[in-house]
């Protein structure tokens, strides 16, 4: 797998990051949400890079000019509610893609440091002979973005896959580097080292489904 740390250079993504990250910040869900959008969009250009191109002629008022533009079909795929915000950014920069949306939430059958991941609604074009963009805020275990692509393995074979998240942790990226194929690139905007005993990124940032939009109905 091709691995894109983009904060190993500095740009304006760490204000963004750093706001996300800070405790003060990120209690505004407006920010908080405008911030995971904002990082999606350049994660989405620094992407856009490796995708392909082809020469185009463009008619303007006073004549034509020239310009590569981008050939591949896009579906982005993300995953429900946390990964809204990131896939907005992402439809910022490739308005013309096909969109997909999965549930899959962590289910933890008798104590909260054991779980499995469940997927329960899905909603997807065709993939076949597509790149396919998976967007997931964080990458803890890997066990998510690793179910959800196996939930998508019916609606055909994508010529590429792209994987999008703002933070990962070293092991998570570790585990997905192993299941996904060496073609395949993941597009991250900050890699911590540790999960702690829950599967939580430390020093991550929370819960980002909470911090975008409220905490979880307490059935």
């Amino acid at each position: 797998m091709h691995i894109h740390n983009i904060s190993e250079q500095n740009s304006v993504l760490n204000t963004f990051l750093s706001e996300i990250r800070d405790i003060r910040i990120q209690k505004d869900r407006m920010r908080f949400r405008k911030n995971i959008e904002r990082i999606g969009e350049i994660l989405g250009y620094e992407m856009s890079k490796s995708l392909c191109y082809q020469k185009k002629s463009i008619k303007t008022p006073l004549g034509n000019s020239s310009i590569n533009l981008l050939t591949d079909d896009l579906v982005i795929c993300s995953i429900l509610r946390a990964g809204v915000p990131l896939h907005n950014g992402l439809l910022n920069c490739f308005d013309k893609a096909e969109n997909a949306f999965i549930s899959a939430y962590r289910h933890h059958k008798t104590n909260s440091e054991s779980f499995e991941i469940i997927v329960e609604y899905l909603a997807c074009p065709d993939l076949e002979n597509k790149t396919l963009i998976l967007a997931d805020p964080m990458l803890a275990t890997g066990q998510s973005i690793l179910s959800t692509f196996e939930a998508l393995k019916p609606y055909g074979i994508p010529k590429e896959v792209h994987l999008v998240s703002v933070i990962g942790a070293q092991e998570g990226i570790n585990f997905i580097s192993k299941q996904f194929n060496s073609e395949a690139h993941l597009w991250i905007a900050a890699i911590d080292k540790t999960l702690n005993n829950n599967g939580y990124i430390i020093p991550g940032i929370g819960d980002a489904g909470d911090l975008a939009f409220g905490g979880k109905l307490q059935q």
